[in-house]
């Protein structure tokens, strides 16, 4: 493989494995808020503002069906409601219940002492250089695969 072909080919790797460290912290910070990292992804969407599916999907980059499950499993657990979409009829918007807003706050208290933590790593600066390179390379993706 050419030295691009590799360079990509690391990226790609060390990506996948960051998402899976990202999984698995998100799991160990949503379970005591009885939730699952799926569950917190689609509902920590919704906090400010009720969103269709399809929103949820596009901003999260997941699949529309597999946020509808995930969806029709917090409306069944009482975590989230639908109502209904004026800009459209049958797109019906997700919001979080009070259970479902005290779960997010539940978990907030953690996330911040993990993101202090990784603060304490990277430094604030070096934080904000990973993210703008992230978006950066996603950015490019999205760019050269819509050909």
């Amino acid at each position: 493989m050419s030295k691009t072909g590799d360079l990509l080919s690391e990226a790609a790797l060390t990506v996948y494995r960051l998402n899976g460290q990202f999984l698995g912290a998100g799991d160990t910070l949503a379970k005591p808020a009885g939730m699952t990292v799926a569950w917190w992804q689609v509902l920590s969407a919704v906090p400010d503002k009720p969103m269709s599916v399809a929103e949820i999907a596009r901003l999260r980059g997941l699949t529309r069906q597999g946020v509808q499950r995930t969806a029709d499993l917090l409306v069944d657990q009482g975590l989230a409601e639908y109502e209904p979409n004026p800009a459209h009829r049958r797109a019906k918007l997700l919001r979080p219940t009070a259970k479902g807003m005290a779960a997010i706050e539940r978990i907030d208290p953690d996330l911040e002492a993990l993101a202090d933590r990784v603060v304490d790593e990277l430094g604030l600066d070096g934080l904000k250089q990973v993210i703008e390179a992230l978006k950066q390379l996603s950015a490019a993706l999205d760019q050269v695969t819509r050909q």
